[in-house]
């Protein structure tokens, strides 16, 4: 009889099928451990309030379905039978989400915590039959959603409907929930609705197709991994590690979510039977020396009913210029990594080697997982020399969108240092970090514009960008901000005995790593002057309103809030004193010799920063 063939799973054979060992099965009971020591899974109660808070979502758009119907004029049978269904994607679907709000900041005041590890908001995707349209979604579901929720549920509810993806976001019990809108070209969505059948895509807008595709792309993934449970306890701790190492943010060109589960699944595929401590040794391994740019795919690229574009790197021209094109099974499949950079791909690589390293010593018993979460050293160690981009407002709500914009671009910049001879590597950090000031004067003004802390308000602690998850904020940095309206406010004036201006200001960090054959002037000029040139063509640039500003940065004079308290800054090297001796040859001074330091004012480095001044 012939030997038993197990199912290939992707698009090549396994590499191993062999069974866990006593010692793999160890560490994994260790790494499972590890992950709830780091508060990685929420209790059960939370687990059921979020899905309580999603059945009531379910009955508020069927209700929401049906008087929209009433109001066009379908009959009352058409209007109960015409539906409406939710879906859940990224990481909730994927049963890799953590902690809501409510555990997570208990779980921050009863020990030290890693922000990182903040709770997973739920993103939701409600679709709706082809007579109910946008428009009806953002001007009836809030109301229909406050009637219906429980007195109290409701703590906040922010539509944005002229992001790229228009959203509204809500706390529902303390849930944070995303809400995005389908329509559909059939006359009712039952509670069957199966979004795998491609045939539901036609007749649909591109921008309805996109919200369809999150939901589709998540469970392709769980529909293609060995099992669900391992890669669920792999992904929970690759996640945590590249949110740890600062590599997780797809509009600052790493990975992000649907990326990391995309290539966790692959070495998965690679070894089915594998314990999840199994499958992280491997991921690094194998993904840390893949063939790049071959894409990584989780089955064969499938043709569809569409006149869409699929990703192609024969037939389109943008597709070859893909660094590490990671690639979504569900139709029409795209890369979901597209805006990573040389820079950003030798920082995965270099991340990747030192994660296997990390994990070969594990399994020898020289380390545990708690060494494999460390937090990221760009700011301790990473490096000498930073750029600061500091994008700057009068109001909050202009700079919610314009520090988006700028956010969007700020990997451009990184493309365009990188041309830079003396550059080896341009690091962007995966998030901004928001502060306040409060200014009397407009020269004052110009300088928290510019990067300086002296007038930082002292009540108003600095946030990071990814923690005050905006959705204004969120929209336009994802490419959202072109179609986004800025409302024609005042500058914000605080009265407090004296009359203060109120300057809102995010500022992202580049760290710069020079090339050891690099020359000691560097002239990067063009590269910041078109930087700015592309955020200020923005249509809705107000120059009385928004700013921005590059500055050069050396690692002992960045702000104390960019560390965490037990971190150690860089500190100013001492001067090295040389003794005159008799006869020597003069040396020449600084204003002297080759170096140029035309702005910000000359520094004693041996580097030179030609910057342009705004």
């Amino acid at each position: 009889m012939a030997a038993h063939q197990m199912r290939q799973w992707g698009v090549t054979p396994a590499i191993s099928s062999a069974l866990p060992t006593d010692t793999e099965l160890a560490a994994n009971d260790a790494l499972i451990a590890e992950l709830k020591r780091q508060n990685n899974f929420e209790s059960m109660e939370e687990t059921e309030r979020r899905k309580n808070t999603l059945q009531s979502i379910q009955k508020i758009t069927v209700e929401f379905v049906r008087r929209v119907s009433k109001k066009k004029g379908l009959s009352q049978t058409a209007a109960d039978g015409a539906g409406g269904k939710i879906f859940t994607y990224g990481s909730y679907r994927l049963g890799v989400y953590g902690p809501g709000k409510r555990e997570f900041w208990y779980f921050l005041q009863s020990r030290i915590a890693d922000l990182t590890m903040i709770g997973s908001d739920i993103d939701t995707l409600v679709v709706v039959p082809k007579h109910v349209t946008r428009e009806d979604f953002f001007d009836d579901f809030p109301p229909i959603l406050q009637e219906m929720a429980p007195a109290g549920a409701i703590e906040e509810v922010t539509p944005v409907p002229d992001a790229f993806v228009p959203i509204i976001k809500l706390e529902f019990s303390g849930i944070s929930i995303d809400l995005i809108f389908a329509r559909l070209a059939v006359p009712s969505v039952p509670l069957n609705l199966d979004l795998k059948d491609k045939s539901l895509l036609r007749g649909v807008e591109e921008r309805d197709l996109r919200s369809l595709n999150g939901t589709r792309v998540t469970d392709e993934i769980l529909e293609l991994v060995p099992q669900q449970k391992t890669f669920r306890h792999a992904l929970r701790a690759i996640k945590l590690w590249a949110q740890r190492r600062a590599i997780y943010a797809n509009v600052m060109g790493f990975p992000g979510g649907v990326a990391w589960a995309m290539l966790v699944a692959r070495v998965c595929q690679l070894y089915p039977q594998a314990t999840g401590s199994v499958i992280i040794g491997k991921f690094f391994r194998i993904i840390g020396k893949w063939s790049w740019p071959q894409p990584v795919l989780l089955k064969p690229i499938e043709d569809g009913p569409l006149q869409v574009r699929v990703w192609n790197p024969r037939v389109y021209n943008g597709d070859r210029f893909h660094l590490m094109p990671i690639i979504t099974p569900a139709y029409p499949s795209m890369c979901a990594t597209h805006n990573i950079t040389m820079s950003t791909k030798k920082i995965i690589i270099r991340e990747m080697e030192r994660g296997g390293d990390i994990v070969d010593k594990i399994f020898t018993g020289q380390l545990q997982w708690k060494d494999l979460f460390s937090r990221h050293t760009f700011f301790t160690q990473g490096y000498k020399y930073y750029l600061s981009i500091i994008a700057a407002s009068r109001s909050k709500e202009a700079q919610l969108i314009w520090s988006g914009l700028v956010e969007s671009k700020v990997r451009l910049l990184v493309s365009q240092l990188e041309t830079q001879g003396s550059i080896e590597i341009a690091h962007p950090f995966n998030k901004g970090f928001d502060r306040v000031h409060h200014c009397i004067n407009e020269e004052e003004v110009e300088a928290a514009s510019s990067g300086e802390l002296q007038f930082q308000a002292k009540n108003i602690k600095t946030e990071q960008t990814d923690l005050s998850n905006d959705p204004k904020h969120s929209a336009a940095a994802n490419g959202g901000a072109e179609n986004m309206v800025v409302s024609n406010g005042h500058s914000e004036v605080q009265q407090n005995g004296e009359e203060k201006h109120v300057i809102y200001t995010t500022t992202y960090y580049i760290g710069i790593e020079l090339a050891q054959d690099g020359t000691k002037k560097l002239d990067i000029s063009y590269q910041t002057k078109h930087f700015k040139e592309i955020c200020t063509e923005w249509q809705q640039y107000n120059p009385e309103m928004n700013s921005l500003n590059i500055v050069h940065t050396r690692n002992y004079d960045l702000p104390d809030d960019v560390f965490e308290p037990n971190e150690t800054r860089p500190i100013r090297p001492k001067k090295r004193v040389i003794k005159k001796v008799e006869g020597a040859a003069k040396k020449r001074s600084f204003d002297a010799s080759e170096l140029e330091v035309h702005s910000p004012p000359p520094l004693l480095l041996p580097l030179s920063y030609i910057v342009a001044k705004y």
